[in-house]
């Protein structure tokens, strides 16, 4: 099974920014659709962004648009979650995966999850 291995969350304040980054050990990464997920306490694991393997195409859930870009670097595996303007309610784990979507709901492919990052915004 691939790891991945997610890093760079913090406890910042409203209006604040941090960047997420997502290493990626599966050999298909610069192949595979790519995106982010966040799980709030007592919540369920819901989509953020998405970005296809070339990173010419890229999804957002309403609530980030404006707010979060995501971004990858096939040479490194990696990929990016830059987020800017945060709220309180962006306050979760977040997870990055392997994924796929049928245009309206997305998906993990492998079932693959690292540990996740901890976000943390104060008002």
């Amino acid at each position: 099974q691939a790891q991945l291995v997610e890093s760079g969350g913090g406890a910042v304040q409203t209006g604040g920014s941090l960047r997420l980054s997502c290493v990626a050990s599966r050999a298909t990464f610069s192949t595979d659709t790519m995106a982010w997920f966040r799980q709030a306490p007592g919540k369920g694991r819901e989509f953020v962004a998405g970005i296809s393997w070339s990173g010419r195409s890229t999804s957002y859930e309403d609530s980030v648009k404006g707010r979060f870009t995501i971004s990858r670097d096939n040479a490194k595996s990696t990929l990016y979650l830059q987020m800017n303007n945060l709220k309180p309610e962006d306050t979760a784990t977040y997870y990055c995966t392997a994924a796929g979507t049928d245009g309206s709901r997305w998906y993990t492919l492998y079932d693959e999850w690292g540990q996740g990052t901890q976000v943390t915004v104060s008002s």
